[in-house]
């Protein structure tokens, strides 16, 4: 009677274990990005609040300052208003280093509700 062998070889293991490395190293880079952007979110929320462009800029470079954003500044901001409401809205890209000539580009863009 022969016996049927199950399971992986260890150069399956090798190839499973390679891709979920990978996929670690490249979610350990994208994570701190999707929180700025959680935290520039929130301060373009805090900083509609104000009543004129420039105190809207400062209240977000405040904001910015606590929270440690570095991606964007009060200047990149773009203010408008719909109605009584002041509307914040921004945009702005991350590049991602991968390995020799490839980067992962990440365009991120929101706006205040």
């Amino acid at each position: 009677m022969k016996h049927q062998q199950r399971g992986m070889s260890f150069i399956g293991i090798l190839f499973v274990g390679g891709v979920i490395g990978c996929a670690g190293i490249l979610a350990a880079q994208v994570l701190p990005t999707l929180i700025e952007f959680q935290a520039i979110n929130k301060a373009a929320s805090k900083a509609r609040e104000g009543n004129t462009v420039a105190e809207v800029k400062s209240i977000f470079d405040k904001a910015a300052a606590i929270d440690d954003i570095k991606s964007i500044t009060g200047k990149d901001l773009e203010i408008t208003k719909e109605g009584d409401k002041t509307v914040v809205a921004f945009a702005y890209t991350r590049e991602i280093h991968m390995a020799g000539p490839a980067y992962l580009l990440l365009k991120y863009n929101g706006r205040s509700k």
